[in-house]
């Protein structure tokens, strides 16, 4: 394999939580009084840690979200999870096979270090992974788009941003893979191809991944 270490984003990428969190984070916004459509927060929101979220309302509205919102967003991420979260298809054989050829592979998401634990765990994917291979945009200051995140596990994990692939779903996350200098592949199971225009190349499921980084 022509990369010594792969990074994968964590939801819609391993996990397919991009519907439950999508569908919980526009009802909760409108709840509040920022009327969101399911449509609108994938669009907007997709891919964002969330102190994006947070800036990008009080950019539109002037008004701030309350001070416990990520608590209780968070809340009903996790008890939907718990219900209904399920690994995205073809993930595990990727990372298995990953691990056969011995080639390093991390997770670095703009989720909280909970948020991917409880994913990961209810999907029965954490078993693959070890504690020095999560990495949240909790552990840098900026989070996607910029490329701090990514080049954050690259050099924890010893590996130089040209030797890095990044596996991504979202418009936000191939910005950010490219400004660290990184080859992207966009997994466009749910995201519009042309809106992963800019990567590396583009694969619509998890078998035609292992081809790709060959």
């Amino acid at each position: 394999m022509r990369y010594d270490l792969v990074i994968f984003d964590n939801d819609g990428v391993l996990v397919d939580s991009e519907p439950i969190s999508n569908r919980l984070l526009a009802a909760y916004l409108t709840e509040l009084g920022h009327p969101t459509t399911y449509e609108d927060s994938i669009r907007d929101y997709m891919g964002s840690a969330m102190h994006r979220i947070h800036e990008l309302v009080l950019e539109r509205t002037g008004r701030r979200l309350p001070a416990d919102f990520d608590t209780t967003f968070h809340s009903r991420v996790f008890d939907a999870f718990r219900r209904e979260l399920e690994p995205v298809s073809g993930a595990a054989d990727v990372l298995e096979k990953l691990n056969a050829d011995g080639v390093p592979y991390c997770v670095a998401s703009s989720g909280s270090h909970e948020r991917i634990r409880v994913a990961l765990r209810n999907t029965g994917l954490y078993g693959l992974f070890d504690e020095q291979r999560v990495f949240s945009s909790e552990d840098v200051g900026r989070g996607k788009p910029a490329p701090d995140l990514f080049l954050h596990a690259a050099r924890t994990m010893g590996v130089p941003p040209e030797r890095c692939a990044v596996v991504e779903d979202s418009p936000l996350g191939v910005q950010a893979a490219i400004a660290a200098g990184m080859d992207v592949y966009g997994y466009t199971a749910m995201t519009p191809a042309a809106k992963l225009a800019r990567a590396h190349a583009r694969f619509a499921k998890m078998a035609e991944l292992p081809q790709l980084l060959a």
